[in-house]
């Protein structure tokens, strides 16, 4: 019994330490890069399992490494705020040394794993990875309200590396349409979480928008951002013009839920929690519909 309590410790803080809901979450994006790609240059899943296999393992290493960095340099501020103060390296129950060389093996593994796709897929893993960690988390996160935007780039990464992985390119449009959405969906669905976490992040003085130009700004920014995202529906078009209305509907609506929201609710929290909910039932209904016209552009309609 006392060992199994251990074990199911020991697990809870590696998860909490590599931050395993974020590993999650960015799988399904690669997915949709990966299966599209298959389908796109008509590529026999058969002749790919490794590949599949390989950048699977390398995609949760390099973000599992990505989030262990990040708990490592941020654990000052994780300690003010609530939501981060339980996490290991706050708290001590991973020590900064181990958590360093964690993160490291994560990383060295997870480019190797990457490598035996392809080199492209390896490259775009560490820039990832590098951008997470240096441009966003030590450069920008506590001095600039773009650091929402700078962070996006890293976030837009794993349909990348899953499409990379399979074709060891990036020329084709469709692959452009997927990272440019991901891209422009962080933003809303960040700002959501600021306005949520607005007192947290005061305190522990991260400038990010809804804490430095205050609510209003962070409204208007939000909904020229969802225009923008309605517009890269219109990227799919030359692929599937069901791909197209899929992402246009769920691009329309999360922007007039924004604006019917914002003028409903006085409590700004709880619009930033309907637009955090929809951003989340956005990205999980978008990609999961790109995965399955894929599948069946592979198994059913070939």
């Amino acid at each position: 019994m006392e060992r199994t309590m251990e074990k199911q410790k020991l697990s809870a803080i590696l998860g909490q330490t590599i931050k395993t809901g974020i590993i999650k979450s960015n799988l399904v994006p690669m997915f949709a890069g990966l299966t599209l790609a298959l389908y796109t240059y008509d590529i026999d899943p058969g002749d790919k399992l490794l590949d599949v296999l390989f950048v699977l393992i390398g995609t949760i290493l390099v973000i599992g490494a990505a989030g262990t960095f990040n708990n490592i340099y941020d654990r000052d501020i994780d300690a003010i705020m609530e939501r981060t103060k339980v996490r290991p390296t706050v708290t001590g129950e991973i020590n900064v040394r181990s958590a360093l060389l964690l993160g490291i093996a994560m990383a060295v593994l997870g480019m190797i794993a990457l490598a035996f796709t392809t080199p492209l897929a390896a490259v775009l893993g560490f820039l990832g990875l590098f951008f997470y960690v240096v441009p966003y988390t030590i450069l920008t996160k506590r001095r600039t309200i773009y650091n929402t935007e700078v962070g996006s780039i890293s976030g837009a990464m794993p349909p990348l590396i899953g499409w990379a992985a399979m074709t060891g390119t990036l020329t084709h449009p469709a692959i452009a349409a997927l990272f440019i959405i991901q891209v422009i969906w962080q933003m809303p669905h960040f700002y959501a979480i600021a306005i949520r976490r607005h007192d947290e992040y005061k305190a522990a003085r991260i400038p990010m928008l809804p804490v430095v130009k205050g609510v209003k700004r962070t409204y208007t920014q939000t909904n020229i951002y969802l225009v923008l995202l309605s517009l890269t529906s219109f990227l799919f078009l030359p692929l599937s013009l069901g791909l197209t209305l899929v992402a246009l509907l769920l691009n329309v609506g999360w922007l007039i839920l924004s604006i019917y929201g914002y003028k409903k609710n006085k409590d700004s929290e709880k619009w930033a929690k309907l637009l955090f909910i929809y951003s989340l039932i956005h990205m999980t209904i978008l990609f999961s519909t790109v995965i399955v016209y894929s599948l069946v552009g592979i198994f059913i309609l070939k």
